[in-house]
């Protein structure tokens, strides 16, 4: 696996490392940041608790979040990464998963309409961007840009119900800057034990919350 990593930590912010990286990894491997979908399911089902809701996987990459949340039952994920290798690999990967479309495309400029998508997921795909940063205060001009690029394409497909889920290893007073926007609320939590990640979820100011998860981790009513 050490092989697979970058010179500089930059280097992930780059469509070129990403190529190659997945031009050298098995067809069928896999590689998940931050948490495996078994962390995170009650989220992603307290979240999302409609499996027919329309999904956008905002920089797949050859994690199998994808494929984990197929087979839990959501069926409608379109999923867009800049590799067109991660692509054509994964589609092939994922063949028998009916239904779940792999594109490739830029997460700056969606090949979606207006307001057509219930749901956009971003699981460390913003982190990829902000790797160039030596001062997480004050991140480079261009980071800044490509994050609000993602952002103002998600706040453009979403629709007016829709919700956007951000999983990071990235502190919340850093981040929860770059997300914010006129008319939305950003929100946050902590997830794990020792190292923490950090769930974001935005939606619209007259959104109201997704329900909280009672102790058997069903949905409150």
């Amino acid at each position: 696996m050490t092989h697979l990593l970058p010179e500089k930590n930059a280097e992930y912010g780059t469509q070129e490392y990403w190529d190659e990286r997945y031009a050298q990894e098995a067809d069928d491997g896999s590689f998940d940041w931050c948490k495996t979908y078994a962390d995170i399911k009650h989220l992603v089902n307290r979240f999302v608790p409609d499996k027919n809701a329309r999904i956008v996987m905002l920089g797949c990459g050859n994690s199998t979040l994808s494929r984990d949340m197929y087979d839990d039952g959501y069926r409608n994920i379109a999923n867009i990464d800049y590799s067109a290798i991660v692509i054509e690999k994964m589609g092939r990967v994922n063949a028998d998963r009916t239904g779940m479309t792999w594109t490739v495309g830029d997460v700056r400029n969606l090949p979606f309409e207006d307001q057509s998508i219930d749901v956009c997921l971003d699981k460390a795909t913003l982190d990829a961007m902000l790797t160039s940063e030596k001062d997480p205060w004050n991140p480079p001009p261009q980071a800044v840009a490509d994050v609000k690029g993602e952002i103002d394409e998600v706040v453009r497909i979403l629709k007016p119900t829709g919700l956007f889920i951000y999983f990071t290893f990235g502190q919340p007073h850093f981040r929860k800057p770059l997300l914010q926007r006129p008319g939305w609320t950003v929100q946050h939590l902590e997830v794990g034990d020792g190292f923490a990640y950090y769930w974001f979820w935005m939606r619209r100011d007259e959104q109201p919350d997704p329900p909280a998860l009672d102790a058997g981790g069903k949905q409150d009513v």
